[in-house]
This record gives structure tokens, sequence and C-alpha cells, in this order.
């Protein structure tokens, strides 16, 4: 995780100064009137709550938790895309995660700093302090992407009501909790790609973040081509495009602006082989001469999609100067898994 720590007094500084030396990817923001030299320091922590909100994974203010609330209050937008917030006292006796505990991993990570500086983790929510089934510390543990999160909710309701949760899941399961049966129940999980399964009549639909798409495109493709197409691929194939992981190609197209710009938007990772890597992969593919003879290899997007292991489901596909391939990666998820 990126992490920002504010600082508002010296002491709260030299607490910042520890949780650096132990999580090296963190920068400290000190108060002017406290400036180090070397460190970085604000007027106003409103306005620098503001500028480091999009930007970091987490914030850790060494302050008052009522300094907190009221800095990050104008910026709170969501679960799924505010960083975790925590707050520790300046004497470093306690550290309370307040904001994206589960999905933004504020729990985790005051358990972590207060190990670090000697404080208490102060955890607030239901799920934790009662031991039941958490949806969103489950997902994120497993890199299970929530659909619905107003679903998430009356699952978590149910469970801290300590009712039965139905499970129906695409994929192989270790270490199921007691109260997650199988294919029965009104409330339920189901893990799949596909965007048709509804299997309770409250299904909370936790997508596998697995999907390999391999592409090639014409030299300075139109990234909205580019996207309309592969978008619709998905679609024509039943798979939730919150699946996807990675977006492979050979290396002659690795700066095309659009395939960069679809990577950047969904945040995938952009996988480059070479001719001679996809040239290796064996298997089937359907082969074209004039491509081999412009890149060096008769197919680019399945041979890229198999070349990080996946299973294509998708064979290759053409049209609006654009091919691609899909495949999934294995995947399984395991109930006790910690992120």
């Amino acid at each position: 995780m990126k992490n920002a720590v504010i600082a508002v007094t010296e002491n709260g500084y030299k607490i910042a100064f520890k949780i650096r030396e132990k999580l090296p990817d963190t920068e400290i923001f000190i108060y002017c009137k406290y400036a180090v030299s070397g460190e970085k320091s604000y007027e106003k922590i409103g306005e620098l709550t503001g500028r480091l909100w999009n930007k970091y994974d987490a914030i850790v203010f060494i302050s008052a938790c009522g300094i907190a609330v009221r800095a990050i209050a104008p910026f709170v937008r969501s679960k799924l895309t505010d960083p975790a917030v925590i707050a520790a006292d300046d004497s470093g006796h306690f550290i309370v995660s307040l904001l994206s505990g589960h999905i933004g991993g504020a729990n985790e990570l005051a358990e972590k700093i207060g190990g670090i500086i000697g404080a208490v983790p102060v955890i607030t929510t239901a799920t934790d302090n009662s031991g039941r089934f958490s949806p969103d510390m489950f997902a994120k543990a497993n890199d299970l992407v929530i659909e619905n999160m107003e679903a998430a909710k009356l699952v978590a309701a149910a469970s801290l009501r300590g009712e039965v949760i139905g499970l129906y899941s695409d994929y192989p399961c270790q270490n199921i909790p007691e109260r997650l049966i199988g294919k029965s129940g009104n409330c339920g999980i189901c893990i799949s790609l596909d965007i048709s399964k509804k299997p309770f009549d409250t299904t909370l639909r936790l997508i596998p973040k697995n999907i390999v798409v391999g592409a090639g495109c014409r030299k300075n493709a139109d990234f909205c081509d580019l996207e309309k197409y592969i978008l619709r691929t998905l679609s024509d194939a039943g798979l939730s495009v919150m699946g996807l992981k990675i977006l492979a190609t050979i290396d002659i197209k690795k700066d095309e602006p659009a395939m960069k710009e679809f990577a950047e938007k969904y945040g995938l990772e952009l996988r480059i082989f070479t001719a001679s890597e996809l040239s290796a992969v064996s298997g089937e593919f359907d082969e074209s001469e004039f491509v081999k003879n412009t890149v060096g290899v008769g197919n680019v997007c399945e041979r890229s999609t198999a070349a990080c292991g996946a299973d294509i489901i998708v064979h290759k596909t053409k049209g609006d100067g654009v091919t691609c391939a899909v495949g999934v990666l294995p995947f399984s998820v395991d109930f006790q898994r910690k992120e």
C-alpha cells in the first residue's frame, strides 16, 4: 500500500518516522509550524487531505479522531473507492480504523501500525468483532470484486443475525465456514464470471479477477474502437468486465496509445511478449501468414493469452481494426485466506 502519514505535532512526527521506517512506501506530511528539513510540510490540513485523497491507498492521521474526521468529510464517497483512513493519538496509545476498514484495508493496516508503534488497534466493524463472515474482507483477500454493494450489505447483515448463507462457486473452495452451505437459502454468494447467474433470491455475485485478454490492433488504433470491441467480446461471452486482470500483446504494440489507455483505465497489468516468446507457445492457433510476415508470429491475440498461462475460452475474433482472444487463469478461493 502507498501510505501518506499526516502529523500535526512534533511528537506526531516522531511516530510518523517510526511508521515510515517499517513501511517504506510511506510519505510524511508535517504541519508547517514543526517543519523538518527534507520533509514535506503543509499549512491547511483539509486542503492537504484533498490533494492526497485519490493518490494514496491509505491516509494515516497522527492526531485526534475529530481532526481526521473533519479533514476527510468533504471527500468521502464510497467504500469501493475511498482510501483507508486511520487515526493515532500523538502519544501512540491507540490507533483507530476510521474508514474503508475492509475493502480499503484500514483494519489490517491499523493492526500492522499498532505493532510498529506499540499502540492498541481499535477496530469497530461488526463482523470483525462478532467473528462472523465478512463478504468484503473475504472478497479482498481472494481477489474477488463485489458486483453490488447493496447485496453485500444484506449478506453481511444476515451473517450478523446468525443466518445460514448460501454458497455457489464455479471454482474450488477451501475452508468453507459452517454457516455457508450449498445451493439453497434465500440469501447467498455466487462466485462466478457469468453475469447471468443468480442462484439465490438475494445473490451477492463475487467476480474473480482472472480474465486475460490477448489483443492486437492496427497502428494508431482508436481507443474507443478498441475498448468497444473488447467489451463487446466479453459481453457476448457472458463475462463480467470486472473480472479483467491482464491485457497481453506483442512487444511491437507495447507503445500503442489505445493499448496503454485501456490497461490504465481498467487497472490491468499490460503484459508484453516478443515474437519469439509467442512462437514458442504450444497449442492450436488461428494463424495468419499476413500477420506473421508483419510482426513475426502468425497469431498475437491467442498466443499472448496462452502465454499468460490462461485457458482460452474465446478464440480469435476481429473487427474495428482489433483482434482479441479471451482466457481465464486458474483460480481458487480460501475462506481463511488473509490479504
